[in-house]
């Protein structure tokens, strides 16, 4: 996957940079056209002529060294590289590009690329743990960086643990399996619903439920990255989309929200229902705000259409995959949820666990097919679970499943 590849390899200052000389050597052999650009403290490890050696290409160094007049070299570099790498990633640049600083080359290059980005960190196992890393680390990860996570051993300052830079080997393989994973939904168009409904019942008053979106939005984000064509319908949420493969549609009600899946449904490939949609609305909507009265109120609900009901009864060649959110026996419920709408799919998940259900950035789920082949995933980010649902859909769809 990285053969006639752009790939541009970020040297920070650690030990571990002379490692980063047998990935730039690894790279070409196998066909890829490398850059080098290092930070200012990089060079004291290892010259930039040795890169250029192995990589037969100028190495970058110095942001305001521009090579060609035509060009402004970080902008054309960023642009260029269809693969960026930073090998080894140390704590400083890590937090430099969690907190958008851009004071050297690497740094501003970082910003402006839309590549795919590869961090390796590589530092002292104390430093790893700290928590002003690991929450630069988070925040690049929910940005959809990618981790290449250090080993374990013998550390350069004397320390064993977590810490040591990947080998180039395991750094490569970790591309390739991940640049394979890019292409698994080319040509696919996904259809994603996400967040909560509102119902109105009068110009200031709603009724809706605690879903953050953020389980959809994971999901819209993991298929788009996997090379998906999206389409995300969500309901009123306070969660941002970037991804250029992800078409974003804002509504409100749940009617707003099945017609819109409607809409979409036909000229879809895979469809996943993860928003929580109200199963009732009030029967009246008042025009005007209801004024305080003696006594009590009572609202009149009515049911709301079946969104993933009405899209199973439609359905011909599309994979259908529906959540359920429940408190209580969640398998036995999201089973027969399974089977009465007849879904390819469903992810089940107890929304009262701990570090689970609405508004959480993690959460725990258990995905079933229509053979009722299970899959638990354990706590983990939203991120990472998406992305192991829409391995398992990739699966499924195959017909590999166990």
């Amino acid at each position: 996957m990285i053969h006639n590849k752009n790939i541009l390899l970020g040297v920070s200052g650690g030990i571990a940079a002379y490692k980063a000389c047998a990935l730039t050597s690894k790279l070409t052999q196998q066909g890829a056209n490398v850059k080098v650009m290092m930070t200012e403290n990089a060079t004291k490890f290892v010259s930039p002529l040795t890169f250029q050696a192995l990589s037969r290409n100028p190495v970058y160094t110095d942001t305001f060294d521009e090579k060609d007049p035509a060009k402004i070299a970080h902008i054309d570099i960023a642009d260029w590289a269809d693969i960026t790498v930073i090998a080894p990633a140390t704590a400083n640049i890590i937090g430099k590009v969690a907190n958008g600083i851009a004071d050297d080359m690497l740094s501003t290059t970082l910003l402006a690329t839309q590549a795919d980005v590869y961090i390796a960190p590589a530092m002292n196992v104390h430093m790893y743990a700290h928590p002003v890393v690991i929450a630069n680390m988070k925040q690049l990860d929910e940005w959809g960086y990618n981790f290449i996570e250090p080993g374990a051993g013998y550390l350069a300052c004397g320390y064993v643990g977590k810490g040591r830079l990947e080998e180039p080997e395991s750094i490569i393989a970790v591309i390739d399996k991940h640049q394979d994973n890019n292409a698994l939904f080319a040509g696919k168009k996904v259809l994603i619903s996400a967040g909560p409904t509102r119902e109105k019942v009068d110009p200031v008053r709603f009724f809706t439920n605690r879903s953050s979106g953020k389980m959809g939005f994971a999901l819209a984000e993991a298929a788009a990255n996997m090379g998906a064509d999206v389409t995300l319908v969500t309901g009123p949420v306070s969660l941002e989309t970037s991804n250029k493969n992800i078409s974003r549609i804002d509504v409100m009600s749940a009617a707003e929200m099945y017609e819109s899946m409607m809409d979409h449904f036909q000229k879809s490939d895979i469809v996943i229902k993860a928003a929580a949609v109200a199963d009732y609305r009030p029967k009246q909507v008042f025009d005007e705000k209801m004024k305080k009265q003696s006594g009590d109120w009572q609202v009149e609900m009515e049911r709301t259409k079946d969104i993933i009901q009405s899209l199973a009864e439609k359905k011909d060649h599309q994979f259908l995959v529906g959540f359920a959110a429940e408190t209580t026996n969640p398998l036995e419920y999201g089973l027969a949820k399974l089977q009465k709408k007849r879904l390819d799919a469903i992810v089940i998940n107890n929304v009262a666990a701990k570090g689970a259900g609405f508004g959480s950035d993690t959460n725990i789920v258990t995905y079933v097919n229509k053979l009722q082949q299970s899959e638990e995933i354990s706590l983990a980010t939203k991120h990472e679970i998406a992305g192991r649902i829409m391995m398992f859909i990739a699966r499924d769809m195959k017909g590999e499943a166990k």
